[in-house]
């Protein structure tokens, strides 16, 4: 038997063609057999890089959600300090009134640094006076009569409300005008 030759079986009972293969058709499966396993290797390589990519992308993600607020809390350290330093401001106040208009002057300084740095990180109050009441914006309280504003409108805003960028946080506590009774 020659080497290019396939072998018969004794299990077989029909005798089998043999095929005999030429040097060319080994050597094209030779070939074909190493693409094959450079295609094999190729292929665990790019699953280990994927595998590996989504654990850095998992990873970054949850480093990501951790540190997101960092930048606003760097925004409102200056206000906790500026707090910090009114309260020092009551305690050694000599004169109580002179020493409480520049307490109120001084609070009112922190609550605009801290609107201005919760402003600048995406945070919009809802407006909420005047304005038509919207159950998707507005939590209704009560009701009021009243002659001045319109029905279904917003007669007095209680607490203000907050959205962050399209998402609203807390919605505005409102008390809504409905039509004064007839007289009778």
């Amino acid at each position: 038997m020659s080497e290019n030759e396939i072998p018969q079986t004794e299990a077989t009972s029909n005798p089998v063609e043999v095929a005999v293969l030429s040097p060319e058709q080994i050597e094209e499966l030779k070939n074909r057999a190493a693409r094959a396993d450079e295609s094999w290797e190729r292929l665990l390589r790019t699953t280990a890089d994927f595998e590996n990519f989504k654990k850095r992308a998992a990873r970054e993600k949850t480093e990501s959600a951790q540190y997101a607020i960092s930048t606003l809390l760097q925004k409102l350290l200056p206000v906790l300090d500026n707090f910090e330093m009114a309260l020092a401001a009551t305690k050694s106040a000599e004169a109580p009134q002179g020493g409480i208009a520049s307490v109120q002057s001084g609070v009112q300084m922190i609550q605009q640094q801290l609107k201005n740095a919760l402003t600048e990180a995406g945070l919009e109050e809802v407006e909420s006076a005047g304005k038509r009441f919207d159950p998707s914006l507005h939590e209704a309280v009560s009701q009021q009569e009243s002659a001045e504003v319109a029905e279904d409108h917003v007669l007095q805003q209680l607490r203000k409300g907050y959205k962050f960028k399209d998402r609203l946080l807390r919605p505005a506590t409102v008390v809504v005008a409905k039509k004064p009774a007839a007289v009778k």
